[in-house]
Parts: C-alpha cells; structure tokens; sequence
C-alpha cells in the first residue's frame, strides 16, 4: 500500500471512530480515562524498556542535553502522565454546554451549544508525555486523534497509545479503538500526505522547534493552530524586589530550560542594575548558564568574567529574537518601562512575558501593553502551562490570535453548532 493510501486509510478509521465517540456520555469517558491512567501506572516497566530504545535512538544522533531531557520518562513522569489523565477525567464535560440561548419574535428558539472538533491531528517532536495528554484531552473532549511524533520516540508514543486504548477497550466495549492512533511510520512524507485529507481531518495542531510548526503550517492544507517558538522575557523593573526578582529570573530560565516558557531574554531596569546584576550573574555561574549580554550587563559583571566563574559573550542582534531552548540567556539594560515594552514587542513571538515590581501601575501597563498570550507580574513565565492553569493535561500552546490562544485544554477543544427549535416556522 502506497504511503497516501496507507494515510488515507488511518485518517478513514480516524473519522469513523470520531462519530462514534458522540455516543459515550460523561461517565463512560471518565471511567476510561481512570483506566487508561491506571494502565500506564501498571506498566512502567514496559514504557521505560521502550523509552530506553528511543534515548538511544537520540544519543547517536547528537542532540542535545536538554532535548534528550524532554525524551526521558523516568517513573516520575509516568506518574504524571497517569495524574494528568486523572485530573482531565475530573474536569467538567465541555461538549454540550449551552453557550447562548435565544428566542426570536417568531417563536424560533436557538440554542448554540459545544461540538467535538472531529479529527485532530498532533504533530510533536520528542516528548512522549504530549501522546498521553493529547490523546486524554481529544478523548475527553470526543474528538479521535492521530498522533505523529518524531522519530526519536517513536517506541515510546506506539506503547503508551497502545496501553491506553488496550485499557479504555477493556472497560468500555463501545469505545472505538481508532478514537487513538499513532502514525505508524517516521517517513516525513507521511505529514504532508495526510495534512491534504481536508475531508477526513479537521484540525492540526504542531507541538516542536520552530522548523517543524513553520513546515507544517506551509504544508497543511487543514487549520493549523501554532506557536512557531517561545522566546519568553522577564523585565525587571526598577521598583522590583530585589530576591524576588533573582529567584524568578533563575527559576525561568533554568528550571527546565529546554522548553518553550522557559525564559530566553531578560531585561533590567538601569535603576537596580548596580544592585541585582552581581548577585544574579552569581546566580546565573552556580546554574552553569552563558549570558549574552550588551555592553552594560558587562559592566557590572566584569568581575565574575575575569575571574572565569561567568561564561560571557557579547550580544549579536540575532540573540535578541533567539529561542536557545538551553542554558544560554540573552541580557540587556533597558533606560526605564517603555523601552523594555518596546523590545519585548519587537523580538518576542507572543508567547508568555514577566514583569518584577513592586509598582502596580508599571505592571498593568506591562500587562496591557505587552502583545502576549500570557502576561505575568511577579511570577516565573514556567507557569504557562495547561496543568499550572487548572486545565488538567495540556494539548498545547497557541500564538495565534484567532482562535484559542495561550495554553489549551479541554474547552480550545470544541467548537459549536446551532440547535433550532421550531413549531412550524416558515421563513
């Protein structure tokens, strides 16, 4: 079988089993979702054996510390997969609510209520932990999901999909076993083939480094939702708190470095920099990061840099806009609020921004005026995050202006049709 054929079959079963899944109510997905997370619980063993395949799959090819971090599924992250399943089981249903009621003067009552999407398709790259959330959230949200991850973790992805639906069948005999499939193959061509089936699939949602979601977005001839990278800033302003502000510049920057609210530029206010740049930069050498800095960051970190504690470059214009997605951090001393706004405007990519003060007007004119899907005073940018909103398991992150936006989760996974109720109106 060609690779189209074999992509337009996968995506046929994809969107019988998505009709199908508009007959299992609440309790029946909750209780699948119980299982599935118990499965995976009970199978660690097996998914560690399988992620030991992929980590070394991704050694010989040279990627990074940090990228083969997102790889690992150590017992921890099993567990949180289970616990995220648990807590999407707990949210409310969002398909049928009653989004606007209305009646008209002729009698005609309309009510717009919540739809599954259909068909998602979800396109990532290295961590195995999106199949679980991704596939828990479409499931809860009725909607079937084709999951293509990279090649990578490919042995990961295929047994945690094949847990989940073996323990979801096992409970629940009407839950149709395509609703939860993995591409079988890490052929590339096998994205662009499928992404023209606009009959079949109705949504795609690319999760990985820029490269990746910019070539599905010029592919897809499907609605792409998007982030194509998350250069993520920390301002700190000249009224901030000085510990506060060092304990959320290291936290943004080094608590996971490798993924896309992590932070990658921080600026400070010339009024504080004397004060929190030597304490910081020390900071900054414990975590083993390189700053980039301008000309006055420098300044006031020559003395770590003489002594080698520091690993210090100048900055180049390219780093002002870079996603490093490790422990590198772009720094800059900014003359006061505005042209902090202005640099976060023009390099950001509408992702997740922080300010540090202890100004309130500062902060809401940081959190107006900044153009991001999440805008944050006094608090590391980490949180963006579907778990840390209360969303349960996360699909993903969207730039985009139309559309969800920010971190998304159960509700970004519906859409809406109008139900009319008539006694016999004619028009």
């Amino acid at each position: 079988m060609s690779l189209d054929a074999q992509m337009k079959e996968l995506a046929n079963r994809s969107k019988a089993a998505a009709r199908q899944l508009t007959g299992l109510d609440t309790e029946q997905k909750n209780r699948c979702l119980h299982a599935m997370a118990q499965a995976l619980c009970e199978n660690k063993a097996a998914i560690s054996k399988a992620n030991e395949q992929d980590l070394e799959t991704a050694r010989g090819m040279g990627l990074s510390q940090a990228m083969i971090d997102r790889l690992v599924l150590n017992e921890a992250r099993i567990n949180a997969m289970a616990q995220g399943l648990r807590e999407v089981a707990a949210l409310p249903d969002p398909i049928g609510r009653i989004l606007e009621e209305r009646e008209r003067p002729n009698g005609l009552l309309l009510q717009k209520i919540t739809t599954p999407i259909g068909v998602v398709v979800i396109i990532y790259e290295s961590r195995p932990n999106v199949t679980a959330d991704a596939a828990g959230l479409c499931f809860k949200s009725g909607n079937a999901t084709i999951l293509r991850g990279g090649k990578e973790a490919i042995h990961s992805n295929q047994i945690i999909a094949e847990l989940m639906v073996q323990a979801a069948k096992a409970c629940e005999p009407h839950f149709p076993a395509d609703a939860i499939q993995v591409v079988p193959t890490t052929d590339r061509a096998a994205i662009p083939a499928l992404l023209c089936l606009t009959d079949e699939v109705d949504l795609c949602m690319p999760r990985g480094g820029e490269g990746l979601i910019r070539a599905v977005a010029e592919c897809s001839k499907v609605p792409v939702i998007k982030h194509y990278k998350g250069v993520c800033h920390v301002y700190i302003d000249g009224q901030a708190n000085a510990k506060m502000a060092i304990d959320i510049a290291i936290n943004a920057k080094t608590q996971r470095p490798g993924v896309c609210n992590a932070m990658e530029t921080l600026l400070v206010n010339a009024a504080i920099a004397e004060k929190i740049l030597p304490e910081l930069g020390e900071a900054l050498a414990r975590h083993e990061v390189e700053v980039r800095g301008d000309e006055v960051s420098r300044k006031w970190l020559t003395p770590l840099i003489d002594q080698g504690q520091l690993s210090f470059k100048l900055a180049q214009e390219e780093d002002w806009g870079a996603e490093y997605l490790d422990l590198i951090l772009a720094l800059k001393v900014v003359a006061n609020l505005e042209e902090a706004m202005a640099h976060i405007n023009r390099h950001g990519s509408g992702h997740s921004d922080a300010i540090v003060t202890e100004d309130p007007a500062n902060a809401e004119r940081f959190m107006r005026d900044v153009d991001a899907s999440a805008v944050y005073w006094n608090a590391s940018t980490r949180f963006t995050d579907g778990a840390e909103f209360g969303m349960g398991a996360e699909i993903g992150i969207s730039t985009d202006k139309v559309g969800a936006r920010g971190p998304m989760g159960l509700d970004e996974l519906t859409s809406y049709k109008w139900r009319c109720f008539g006694k016999g109106q004619i028009r």
